[in-house]
């Protein structure tokens, strides 16, 4: 029996607004047809004989958040009655993907809305495609990110996601004969009809200018300010247990227009302020190349975390009256080190604005902020140049200066010797003087933690090592997870009704229930079902691929995937330099018995990344010869895959049979994507890296296919010389199959074009590339061999799915409530 939720006006006798109330009927769509009509009319203008499909996709959503909004207001009001802790999630991305289908399911409301749509010859799947994907992050981060939060209303742990709303964001990708092309994404160009604008929710923002001090009290006196205002979007929870909100903000000049210099005749200049404040929410990650860009990066990222702290203590006080209480009541975490500007700004606040002490405000501070790290790059531990820094944020560059203080003299006290206080401390004073941000995240947490088991054990060792002599409690683990409801109840509806059918449907809330899949992997008519699906949802990604792109493809090849964000620590190059040995071969060979492959790549590279941008061109070239050559025929096929967002991941991942994981070992934090193709039935090609030492753990090692250095063997290379020419000119398949890239054979119009990203593998190979190509190579040869007997490979993807329940976001989100949230 469905549920739905009709408009209920109050009698007479009681007052108030018209509401929704839930009305269970036996499958007829007649009151949700009638509510997405009136929606159709009254809120889009449209009767229903002359509305489009887009006039459609407004009003199935705008119906659809009737639905939702009393359970936010619910879950809200619920949250204030019990005096509830919350979780404030701090992120530059979130990576949220379409919205309607992942409402609908976690409401329970597809099958209605299907029938609702139907009855007007409407399709829901065309009309899902009307959506845009919000253009909000770029890759693994934003994406955790969006799993997090909808775990946290999964859970019913009251919770906020702050961040940008990010007019472009991250750029639409075009592929021009082969080279990246940046485009605005311009996914707001209608509308956006899930966000609330609150203009009750509004903050002065501040740059430059300077502080004076009266007494004890400094006050700071910004010489520019915007205004930042939230406009917040429903997350719902599964069985909408809770409706937590993403709240986003975007910016506004104080005076938008000077309407003297605009009547001068200067209507650039009289629009400079907006255009100023515009920036601040135009574009995810501007390019930090020059000067210019790296002060947009920095006020972007002081821009959202100040408004989201004012917000957070402005709550607090409304609701508690102590600044002192806030632990109690709130607690923040930085995502990576984007936010950690949020600690000065906390400080900032409780020390001028509420006058707290500097050692009490710097108590509640740390109770109150948790930082999670991302990354072993040092380039990717953000840090700003000083002068920058104190000329944007003066009375910041202050408080860090005095956190600074306190901390050196506590690693003094320990002990430390000078070398250890030069790496703990908030000022990179080696060169060109810099703020050091996650220091400044590290010390202002009570908790840092990593992402996956050898990521934290690596921050201790490498990154933080210093932080984590002096501090050696503050650091803890917290494996990534993603939603499994996204991931494989909504992506691939075939794989989960078999998997429903063979165990129930436990699984889709509790992940770790796919477990009993186990005491059914060899069972040949489960193998034969999990596999017409597989072959269905290839099916559906060739026809996508041939509409969109032109290329035929044979659902019965091996389908081999690596999407993810473009860069030379993936290793998307080691996958190409294989791909041409291996068209060597099939050439040179063409008596053996070679699988069919099909090699789907897919990935942004950042615009100024110049060797990530050169790699997509090369993925491109090799993709034009190979599959224009009819020596290999239906045997190769390469295909690099424009544009890959959220949507494009739902549609690839289902369909792939191998998922390529092969960053440099000790490289890759965690990886979520593994995680996804696990799920989905694909067996893993990885390296000892990240989360996929703990896949291989819970999977077992037959099911999964390890190849190259770890970690330590990376290291212990390059600390005591490497000579990747040796390993090059011993090894006739990668020597050969360089040679042809580096001297234009896939290049004809440009011979030189590789010959810089290739030499470079000669003289230094930083990221083992040659190394690790001959155990590479055999792997993928190993994966030939299980793919020739489908029974073997059924069940190990069987297993595959079987095992990795663990990897919920539900499983970590829960552990970090536990661990470091404190809250239940």
């Amino acid at each position: 029996m469905g549920q739905f939720l009709g408009f209920s006006c109050g009698r007479a006798s009681e007052p108030g607004p018209c509401r929704l109330r839930r009305i269970s009927v036996a499958g007829s769509p007649s009151e949700f047809d009638d509510h997405i009509v009136r929606v159709l009319r009254h809120r889009v203008g449209k009767d229903e004989r002359a509305a489009k499909h887009h006039d459609w996709y407004n009003a199935a959503i705008y119906a659809l958040r009737d639905h939702i909004i009393d359970d936010w207001i619910d879950s809200t009001r619920r949250t204030y009655e019990t005096g509830g802790k919350r979780v404030y999630y701090l992120s530059m991305e979130f990576l949220i993907g379409r919205l309607l289908r992942d409402a609908l399911s976690n409401m329970g409301m597809t099958r209605e809305m299907e029938k609702a749509l139907a009855a007007h010859g409407l399709d829901l799947a065309e009309i899902e495609e009307f959506e845009p994907d919000a253009a909000l992050g770029n890759g693994g981060l934003g994406r955790l990110a969006a799993c997090f939060m909808e775990s946290l209303a999964t859970l019913d742990i009251p919770a906020y996601g702050y961040g940008i709303r990010y007019v472009n964001g991250m750029f639409r990708q075009r592929i021009d004969d082969g080279w990246q092309v940046e485009l605005p994404e311009t996914w707001l160009e209608h509308g956006n009809p899930w966000e609330f604008e609150r203009l009750e929710s509004s903050y002065r923002i501040g740059f430059g200018g300077e502080v004076t001090v009266d007494g004890d009290i400094a006050s700071w006196h910004p010489a520019e300010q915007v205004e930042a205002t939230a406009v917040d979007t429903p997350v719902v929870g599964y069985k909408a247990k809770r409706v937590n909100t993403l709240r986003l903000w975007s910016a506004t000049a104080l005076d938008p227009i000077k309407l003297d210099a605009f009547n001068a005749g200067d209507h650039f200049g009289a629009l400079s302020e907006q255009v100023r404040a515009d920036s601040l929410v135009r574009v995810l990650y501007p390019a930090d190349s020059s000067p210019a860009g790296q002060e947009l990066r920095l006020r972007q990222e002081y821009f959202f975390t100040a408004a989201s702290v004012q917000d957070i203590v402005r709550r607090h006080m409304q609701y508690e009256g102590d600044i002192r209480t806030l632990p109690e009541k709130a607690s923040i975490q930085l995502n990576d080190t984007h936010p950690s500007v949020a600690v000065a700004e906390l400080m900032r606040l409780m020390v001028d604005v509420h006058q707290l002490e500097f050692n009490e405000a710097w108590e509640v501070c740390r109770k109150t902020i948790s930082y999670t790290n991302h990354t072993l790059l040092p380039e990717a531990l953000e840090t700003w140049p000083l002068p920058l820094f104190e000329r944007l944020l003066p009375r910041h560059m202050q408080i860090i200066y005095a956190i600074n203080s306190r901390i050196l003299r506590e690693a003094r006290k320990a002990g430390c010797d000078d070398g250890q206080i030069a790496a703990i401390s908030l000022i990179d004073e080696s060169g060109e003087r810099r703020v050091r941000m996650a220091n400044l995240a590290f010390v202002g947490a009570h908790s840092v933690n990593g992402v996956a088991a050898l990521h934290t054990e690596l921050m201790k060792e490498t990154v933080f090592a210093d932080l984590h002599t002096l501090y050696p409690t503050r650091i803890n683990n917290k494996t990534n997870g993603v939603t499994p409801r996204r991931w494989l109840q909504q992506c691939n509806p075939g794989l989960t009704r078999v998997i429903r059918e063979a165990i129930g449907d436990g699984f889709i809330q509790d992940a770790e229930k796919l477990s009993a899949l186990n005491d059914l992997a060899t069972d040949t008519q489960l193998g034969e079902r999990v596999a017409e699906v597989k072959r269905a949802n290839k099916v559906a990604l060739a026809e996508h691929l041939k509409a969109t792109m032109g290329i035929r493809l044979n659902p019965d090849a091996l389908f081999d995937v690596q999407i993810k964000r473009i860069h030379e620590y993936k290793r998307q190059l080691l996958n190409l330099i294989e791909t041409v040995a291996l068209y060597d071969q099939i050439r040179s060979h063409p008596e053996r018995d070679w699988v069919p492959r099909v090699k789907i790549f897919g990935g942004k590279a950042a615009s100024s990344y110049h060797n990530a941008k050169l790699v997509i061109k090369l993925a491109n070239d090799i993709a034009r010869r190979v599959n224009s050559d009819p020596s290999v025929g239906g045997l190769l096929k390469v295909v690099f895959v424009p544009n890959y967002n959220v949507s494009l991941a739902e549609k690839i991942i289902p369909a792939a049979d191998l998922s390529e994981q092969i960053s440099t070992a000790g490289m890759e934090a965690s990886g979520t994507g593994n995680m996804k193709f696990a799920l989905n039935g694909a067996l893993t090609i990885g390296t000892l890296d990240g989360a996929n030492v703990e896949i291989k753990d819970k999977v077992g090692d037959e099911n999964i296919v390890i190849f190259g250095l770890t970690a330590e063997e990376v290291a212990e290379r390059r600390a005591n010389g490497y000579d990747p020419r040796a390993i090059i000119e011993g090894s006739r398949e990668l020597g050969q199959a360089l040679s042809m890239i580096a001297s234009g054979v896939f290049s004809p119009d440009d011979r030189d074009r590789y010959a810089g990203l290739i030499g470079g593998l000669y003289e230094h190979d930083w990221f083992m590339c040659a190394a690790d190509f001959e155990s590479y190579a055999e792997a993928q040869r190993a994966v030939d061999a299980r793919w020739r007997d489908p029974a073997a490979w059924r069940t190990c993807a069987i297993r595959n799915i079987a095992n990795v329940g663990w990897f919920s976001s539900d499983r970590t989100i829960g552990e970090y409530a536990k661990d470091i949230w404190k809250v239940t």
